[in-house]
């Protein structure tokens, strides 16, 4: 019997101006049979490089590096066109929880966040999550995290919102689905709370990402946010 194709390893672009954690980095990640290290680059001007010339799955993203910063990065990589393939799905590293660049980072279109001292364990698994489409903040933290988002965003002018575009297509179905996600509901709550089946509620996510150009479920919520589909606690 033949042995069965090898699954492709999950390729990983680390990003950030200090040497030694750029190291750590890529012990850890050559230490595991599904990833391999695709390049480093030691400030986002290399990051956004690099990101076009070796197409990696992931870019683990520091924010604060000397010249383009790791959010500006984030912005021109996510933007930058690649055919019919996926873009690389950006993994923010900051050093403290709630940091304020973090939401910056979400907006520019990263797919989540870590902590640089993170466990290896929890680096890992959101590397894998974020590889396989999903988004890394657990949606029981979805809410408290966009709160947060929402509060470090400038006042907005006292005149009505316009309509958001990217939610005109949205049947009221998935407006509804829209609006309990960005509250914090998981695809279970979703389905046990609205009485579907959980395979009906993924299909509804993946056509509200669709129609809406989110990448991944953070960049939904903060498209529901927008849209004044949700309101900060």
């Amino acid at each position: 019997m033949s042995p069965a194709p090898a699954t492709s390893a999950t390729s990983v672009l680390i990003v950030d101006d200090q040497p030694m954690q750029r190291f750590g980095f890529r012990m850890l990640l050559e230490s595991q049979d599904d990833m391999r290290v695709a390049g480093e680059a030691g400030n986002g001007t290399e990051a956004v490089a690099l990101a076009s010339r070796l197409h990696p799955d992931v870019v683990l993203m520091d924010i604060r590096m000397p010249g383009m910063d790791g959010i500006e990065a984030t912005r021109r990589i996510v933007s930058t066109p690649t055919g019919s393939e996926p873009g690389p799905r950006i993994l923010i590293l900051t050093t403290f929880d709630m940091d304020e660049y973090a939401y910056a980072g979400l907006r520019a279109g990263a797919s989540g966040f870590l902590i640089k001292d993170a466990l290896p364990e929890e680096l890992l698994a959101g590397i894998r999550a974020v590889a396989g489409g999903d988004a890394i903040v657990a949606p029981g933290l979805t809410r408290r995290l966009l709160d947060a988002y929402v509060h470090h965003l400038p006042a907005a002018p006292n005149v009505p919102a316009a309509p958001d575009p990217r939610t005109a297509s949205l049947t009221e179905r998935e407006r509804e689905i829209l609006t309990v996600i960005a509250q914090g509901w998981s695809n279970a709550e979703i389905a046990a709370r609205l009485h579907l089946a959980e395979s009906t509620v993924k299909t509804h996510v993946s056509r509200i990402l669709a129609k809406t150009g989110a990448r991944d479920r953070v960049q939904a919520v903060i498209v529901a946010y927008d849209a004044k589909l949700v309101e900060p606690a």
